[in-house]
């Protein structure tokens, strides 16, 4: 085997298979739910998205802050649980704000375990091989998001459209994917996390007395170079709306709803498709590079949807689209981990990701208030986010090698 593909690198994949199995499952039916079933306003369903998107960035920033008083792998089983938990009670919801309970739950569950796990996948890894590392498991984790819509459309047809056993279902690959973190080795004795909190706590005394500074078990400070990848990928998610948006596009522009979740479908196999060979090339070449790739792509389909109601080019622009989502997880996560200290591997991720959660749910507010602008359809936030795609990746191949 080879050896950056070792066990953690598995059976995290294998976990993150089968939760985004879980969640996909139910991500494209639950606006349905909310809607048609329990009769909610369609301002509930952008209110509940919001709220979910802000807890889970909350969390991200959060889950160093939790790893002084949880070891990681507890961290990762609670977040994936907690996931678990959250789409039982949708299931079962009687009115929305049972979904909004549930979502909020759910959440909670992927702020919590996104950062620890990502440190755990990496564990022991060398850094050359980083972008194969998280382009693997990106890859399996968003097969799980194209195994989850057929999942959906095949359970429909089977109970003729009735959505409340398809919703049950959800919970079955959400319950093995939380037994499997069981399998996850985590190398990080309780002695070296409780030497690290201590290092935190002195490094924050220090401040106000500097001799009560200790010098060797301080943590190892974040590069300037790391602070301005942080500040490039978080600060761009503001241009970055939720998935949610360009799908509201895609209906608007005259698709039926059948062929808005076969779009979505089809942009979760781009994605996975690409997954691996941008983590491959990021170690091949330069990281930011790649990433100013995965720019460009976006920069051609936000751009490429703004002008165009075009059924077939629409469907080539989405595709297109998957290559920035691989370029923003995959190389995005793997050059903040080969820029991080080993020892702050899990605070450099719960900053990435906290900050671009953040970002995505602001990216979705501007982005929505400016919707029905210039004849609606998202035309004009989609060009102004296209257009800022262009200007980062100008300045990326600018700057050039990281």
């Amino acid at each position: 085997m080879k050896t950056w593909l070792n066990r953690n690198v598995w059976t995290l994949s294998w976990v993150s298979f089968l939760q985004d199995a879980a969640s996909e499952l139910l991500y494209p039916i639950m606006p349905v739910l909310l809607t048609s079933v329990l009769h909610a306003p369609a301002a509930v369903v952008g209110m509940i998205e919001g709220l979910a998107e802000g807890v889970a960035a909350t969390m991200k920033l959060g889950s160093a802050w939790i790893n002084k008083f949880l070891p990681r792998k507890v961290a990762v089983f609670i977040g994936y649980a907690l996931a678990g938990v959250g789409k039982v009670i949708i299931a079962a919801a009687g009115a929305w704000p049972i979904v909004l309970m549930g979502r909020l739950t759910d959440r909670v569950g992927k702020g919590m375990r996104s950062a620890p796990r990502d440190a755990l996948l990496l564990l022991g890894s060398d850094k050359a091989h980083r972008g194969k590392v998280v382009g693997f498991h990106r890859t399996a984790d968003t097969l799980g998001a194209v195994l989850g819509p057929i999942l959906a459309l095949s359970l429909l047809a089977a109970f003729n459209n009735d959505i409340r056993p398809v919703l049950w279902f959800a919970a079955i690959p959400a319950t093995m994917s939380t037994l499997l973190v069981l399998a996850v080795k985590d190398h990080e004795p309780r002695v070296l996390r409780v030497k690290r909190v201590k290092a935190t706590d002195a490094s924050a005394a220090s401040a106000s007395s500097p001799a009560a500074a200790d010098p060797i078990t301080a943590p190892e400070p974040l590069s300037r170079r790391l602070k301005i990848v942080l500040g490039v990928i978080s600060g761009f998610a503001f241009m970055n709306f939720p998935d949610a948006l360009l799908l509201l596009h895609v209906s608007q522009v005259g698709f039926s709803l059948s062929a808005v979740v076969g779009a979505y479908l089809l942009y979760n196999i781009s994605y996975a498709a690409l997954n691996f060979p941008f983590g491959w090339l990021s170690d091949k070449l330069s990281p930011s590079g790649i990433y100013a790739l995965g720019l460009v792509c976006f920069a051609a389909a936000y751009g490429g949807m703004s002008l165009t109601k075009d059924h077939s080019l629409t469907l080539l622009l989405i595709v297109i689209y998957g290559g920035f989502a691989a370029a923003n997880d995959t190389v995005g996560k793997s050059w903040v981990s080969k820029l991080a200290p080993e020892s702050r591997q899990l605070w450099a991720q719960s900053l990435l990701q906290g900050f671009s959660g953040f970002g995505v749910l602001a990216a979705g507010l501007w982005a929505g208030a400016m919707w029905t602008i210039g004849g609606g359809l998202g035309s004009v936030p989609l060009m102004i986010a296209g257009v800022a795609a262009l200007v980062v990746a100008a300045v990326l191949v600018f700057m050039g090698r990281d």
